[in-house]
């Protein structure tokens, strides 16, 4: 028989039906899944040895959570991911406002139906995914948002004094009760609203309007909190934070290949990388290593931080480039090119908190300079180093390509050209195909042309070569062919 099939609290107590708190569902699902080897949060990626293992011990030891860390880094996803451990269906008795246990309920509502219906009263059953509450702190938050308050309307309808506790109205926090209750931003909550919060979590009653209700609340808190806050916006009260059983520190990815999964994972869905888009690896790597970039940046206030859906934002406005190139010469396939970084640059202007030389220089420089920077990251992976200082007769690898723009007066790469004009373009650079067949032999024939480009962006990065830019495109030249031509 299906448990939802359960429909009186008789009914209930003859299926054997036996009461567990939050905190013990929690720890017994989880033990289970570490005993068979079950993924627990899954799509979390690059917290395997860090965040994840501390999380668990903090479920196995039934503790309140505070998450701290900088933005985009999976705090909340973290939190709601907890519901996994939850089991699938808990009974409440039917109309109760805070999901009374039908084998120890608290509100004097519910103990009313026990006593009227006896083992009549009727069961509702609660989904594990309706058992996540969650509460963004702003300044304008009240007592009575989360704790309740007393009910005017209520006490004209039933005719009651305001000294009958059934004229209080329930805040979100005990009608969050046998559930996940998630406060993100933590510090933002003002002070006396943090003293709230006090006897929920150590003792487990409210106070509302002068009424001392004991309602033992069954509840897993998760809090989620960003440094930055305690110095810019406000702090956790040192009362509340000793109340919290563990603070587990998050961060951001380690490596550019744990990022790319994690851009990967968030952008899935998108139909265009299955029908006619190719991203090359390379241009994967790139869009991750200006966020790593960005993280060590002098123009970027460390403190901040740089969130992963810059990642996942600027990797959706690369498609969207080379989708609306393709749109515009009636193609049905193509491939990102290093130029469909350009319109990336939105997406990083509005995800970045730059410090004072950054304000000066400006959002859109700053952009330009973090792509910049991460292709010199890049570029000695795939090709040989370009040294700052070189002797007056020393040979470098990229000698006949530089040569090859002295003598040809450059190539205006236009932002939209066909595929075959493009490749048409590249393929004339003669010296791009002999330096990838000596370097990158074994690239796919797919990303050549985008290594090719790459090459020339380095080049142009490490000032071997000057770029240009114009209303229709750039154009690439020799390092002095502008000063010459001046002359």
């Amino acid at each position: 028989m299906s448990i939802q099939s359960i429909k009186t609290l008789g009914q209930l107590k003859e299926a054997g039906w036996k009461s567990k708190s939050i905190k013990d569902e929690l720890r017994d699902n989880l033990i289970d899944n570490i005993k068979n080897d079950v993924v627990t949060f899954k799509g979390i990626h690059g917290y395997e040895n860090t965040v994840i293992p501390e999380l668990e011990r903090a479920i196995l030891s039934k503790h309140n959570i505070n998450l701290l860390g900088l933005r985009g880094q999976a705090k909340t996803r973290l939190a709601r991911l907890m519901t996994q451990l939850l089991d699938e269906y808990i009974p409440f008795i039917g109309g109760s406002e805070i999901h009374d246990d039908p084998l120890n309920p608290l509100s004097r509502k519910a103990k009313q139906l026990i006593e009227e219906h006896g083992d009549n009263t009727p069961i509702e059953w609660l989904h594990r995914d309706e058992r996540f509450y969650e509460k963004l702190a702003t300044p304008d938050v009240t007592v009575a948002d989360l704790i309740g308050d007393i009910d005017p309307i209520k006490a004209a309808n039933l005719k009651l004094s305001y000294a009958d506790d059934r004229v209080i109205h329930y805040g979100m926090i005990p009608r969050a009760n046998r559930c996940i209750f998630v406060i993100n931003e933590l510090p933002d909550l003002q002070a006396r609203i943090q003293v709230a919060l006090f006897n929920i979590l150590q003792e487990g009653d409210i106070q509302i309007r002068g009424f001392k209700l004991r309602l033992q609340l069954d509840m897993q808190f998760v809090f989620t909190a960003n440094p930055e806050d305690y110095t810019n916006r406000g702090s956790i009260v040192t009362p509340l934070k000793d109340r919290i059983g563990s603070q587990i520190l998050t961060h951001y990815p380690k490596s550019i290949e744990i990022a790319k999964t994690i851009t990967q994972q968030e952008a899935s869905n998108d139909d265009r990388l299955k029908n006619h888009i190719h991203v090359p690896e390379l241009a994967k790597d790139l869009l991750e290593q200006i966020s790593f970039t960005a993280r060590e940046s002098e123009y970027v206030d460390e403190k901040s931080g740089v969130s992963a859906r810059m990642s996942i934002t600027a990797y959706e406005n690369l498609l969207s480039t080379a989708e609306r190139r393709s749109l515009m010469s009636g193609e049905k396939t193509t491939t990102i090119r290093y130029s469909d970084f350009l319109g990336v640059i939105p997406s990083i202007t509005g995800k970045i908190e730059l410090v004072y030389e950054g304000e000066q220089e400006g959002a859109a420089f700053v952009a330009q300079e973090l792509i910049a920077q991460a292709t010199k990251t890049l570029f000695p992976i795939y090709f040989p180093e370009i040294k700052k200082l070189t002797k007056a007769d020393e040979q470098t690898p990229y000698d006949t390509l530089v040569q090859w723009f002295f003598d040809n007066n450059g190539i205006e790469l236009l932002d939209e050209l066909s595929n075959e004009e493009y490749e048409h373009l590249l393929n004339e650079v003669t010296p791009l195909e002999d330096l990838i067949n000596e370097y990158q032999p074994d690239v796919a024939s797919e990303d050549k042309f985008f290594l090719k480009e790459f090459l020339l962006w380095s080049l142009v990065e490490f000032d071997k070569l000057s770029k240009h830019r114009f209303k229709e495109g750039y154009q690439i030249n020799d390092l002095y062919s502008s000063y010459l031509k001046g002359l």
